[in-house]
């Protein structure tokens, strides 16, 4: 449809304003044409005079659209509460819990969609959830196990600007005691633990964990949450298990847990059975009940702490939270000097640049590095000879990408002003200078 349908069906409600279906097909209309922020005004107008549940999935998937996933899946868990068969409407939500990392739950509502339909696929959520076709691909040989997580750091603290205060808590809580194991056995404490590392995306999280490990020549296991998930009831504890035994046999050992919030959400929030077994079983794991875990030092990575289950922050399981934040100008300066190596550059300004970047990510950072990459090839292309990448040339893609952080810190403020039990979230308003 052309902009001449669109002007005929707005001159109709003109006339007909409180005309659901002809409203509906205009925010339909407007969607479809990408013109996303018409189209949620159309929808939104259609919630005052209809309830029906098509005006709440069209608004869901414009927000999905958007990038707007917390506010998608809000109006879809309205809608699934409501009841519904609709095999979109639960693909839909798996998506958005996707995007959200939320990747258990994104498990159960995908699940949903196949118990209606046991021949539905969808390539992107399979790919992503279904780790496993069968039973049979679930009996991983050890040395398989082996092969796939277990790492030997070749880099330690020396390797990792700035990010200090994160430093001091790392060896307060896993280096100290390592390096010192008579003194903890004199006062019968066991060497391990675990730490949360929070923060924006993209700050150094996997990488300050990996440089423990190899600042205390230990072993390093670094998981995420495809890791462990499986499709089939049972399989993802089993999982989580051998993951905690490899750990096990091979101490001193730094045990690195990606997207932590979706393994340890909350499990009050947690309806569906096979959500809460599997965070029983982390508890269990974390615990040491049926294995000790002398020697395991965890490492939990999260962007949302918020999410995660209070059971964690007991002490013996992560009773450490430490706030990672983005690079200071110091180690911005360090990130571009690094990725800039072994690049065509003429004199670039790096301090400069480095000023300007202020809450940029580590990832934010490569990003720009790829948009001035992407103005000099094209300026490359006529005569064939690689052109220098100049201080203008970060500059301007500076302002081509703005800070991924913004988004993040915008929900964590309101956490740490409003849900700040203790303290917990203390170094989120220091760093946005409410709090000295």
């Amino acid at each position: 449809m052309n902009n001449n349908t669109i002007d005929s069906l707005r001159e109709a409600l003109t006339h007909s304003p409180d005309n659901a279906p002809l409203r509906l097909l205009l925010a339909d209309t407007l969607m479809n044409l990408n013109r996303l922020d018409e189209a949620e005004i159309e929808y939104s107008a259609l919630l005052k005079i209809t309830n029906d549940y098509k005006v709440k999935v069209g608004l869901a998937t414009v927000f999905f659209m958007k990038g707007s996933y917390s506010t998608c899946n809000v109006i879809l868990e309205e809608v699934i509460d409501k009841g519904t068969t609709e095999i979109s409407v639960f693909t839909l939500y798996a998506k958005g819990l996707l995007k959200e990392n939320s990747i258990s739950q994104a498990v159960e509502a995908y699940k949903k969609a196949l118990a209606i339909d046991p021949t539905y696929f969808d390539e992107e959520l399979d790919s992503q959830l279904r780790q496993r076709g069968n039973n049979e691909a679930a009996e991983v040989i050890e040395d398989d196990i082996d092969n796939r997580f277990l790492q030997k750091p070749t880099i330690n603290f020396s390797h990792v600007g700035g990010m200090e205060t994160v430093k001091k808590e790392i060896e307060l809580k896993i280096i100290k005691p390592l390096l010192h194991p008579e003194l903890y056995k004199a006062y019968g404490k066991k060497i391990g633990g675990g730490i949360l590392l929070y923060g924006p995306p993209g700050c150094g999280k996997t990488f300050i964990a990996k440089a423990t490990a190899g600042q205390v020549n230990a072993k390093f296991i670094s998981v995420s949450l495809n890791d462990i998930l499986d499709m089939w009831i049972g399989n993802s504890e089993k999982n989580l298990h051998e993951i905690f035994e490899l750990a096990r046999h091979n101490t001193p050992c730094v045990l690195f847990i990606d997207e932590i919030d979706a393994l340890g959400a909350s499990r009050k929030d947690m309806k569906q059975s096979s959500g809460r077994h599997l965070i029983n079983q982390f508890l269990q794991e974390l615990d040491g009940i049926d294995n000790t875990n002398d020697g395991v030092l965890i490492i939990g990575a999260t962007n949302t702490p918020w999410s995660l289950d209070p059971a964690f922050r007991r002490p013996g399981r992560f009773d450490r939270i430490v706030f990672v934040a983005p690079p200071d100008i110091t180690t911005r300066e360090s990130i571009l000097r690094l990725k800039l190596n072994n690049k065509p550059t003429g004199n670039i300004d790096l301090q400069s640049i480095a000023k300007k970047a202020e809450n940029y990510s580590g990832a934010d950072i490569d990003a720009i590095i790829d948009i001035a990459i992407e103005q000099k090839l094209e300026s490359s292309f006529s005569d064939g000879v690689p052109k220098p990448i100049e201080t203008n040339d970060l500059l301007t893609a500076l302002k081509k990408h703005k800070p991924s952080t913004q988004e993040w810190f915008s929900i964590a403020k309101n956490f740490a002003l409003f849900a700040n039990d203790s303290g917990l979230y203390d170094d989120i308003l220091t760093y946005i200078k409410l709090k000295k």
